[in-house]
């Protein structure tokens, strides 16, 4: 046997002394033991996030759900206030004709009066007219005393029937 042989068996020899202690030493157990504690928490953190996943899920859910009354809701108020514009455009539109008709009807009122006062004032003209014509008539053929107490009646008898 040479020398590398002799090297060799000695390195077996150590080898398996080596892997005796690490076995008397209960190393392959503890790193079992470690690697099983680490995949129990692994799963844990799997399961955590799972479950943290599903909350989110729900929120989401719950938020979407929210949104969509919050939608509903604010197209319930749009079609409030488009009813409520449209109450509004149909008041004034009679509120409009109302006043239309009112201020029609004072006008056609002050015209109706004007007319009046026309024809009043047309008829004083011809009465201040007739007496004139009168007065001028009697003037010829009267003397000044019949005629002053003639005009003097006709005068108050015109005044009385105008007022």
């Amino acid at each position: 046997m040479d020398a590398t042989m002799w090297a060799q068996i000695w390195a077996q020899v150590a080898l398996v002394i080596f892997l005796g202690v690490i076995v008397y030493l209960k190393v392959p157990s503890v790193i079992t033991k470690s690697l099983d504690e680490r995949s129990a928490k692994i799963a844990a953190e799997l399961n955590s996030a799972k479950q943290l996943r599903e909350e989110a899920q729900a929120l989401l859910v719950e938020y979407q759900k929210k949104r969509k009354e919050a939608e509903a809701e604010a197209a319930l108020i749009v079609a409030a206030a488009k009813r409520e514009a449209d109450a509004l455009a149909e008041d004034a539109k009679q509120k409009t004709a109302e006043y239309v008709a009112r201020r029609t009807a004072l006008s056609e009122q002050k015209i109706k009066h004007a007319e009046t006062e026309a024809v009043n004032a047309v008829r004083a003209a011809a009465v201040d007219l007739a007496i004139a014509a009168a007065e001028k008539l009697i003037a010829g053929k009267m003397d000044a005393n019949a005629s002053n107490g003639l005009f003097n009646t006709a005068v108050s008898e015109v005044k009385a029937h105008l007022n």
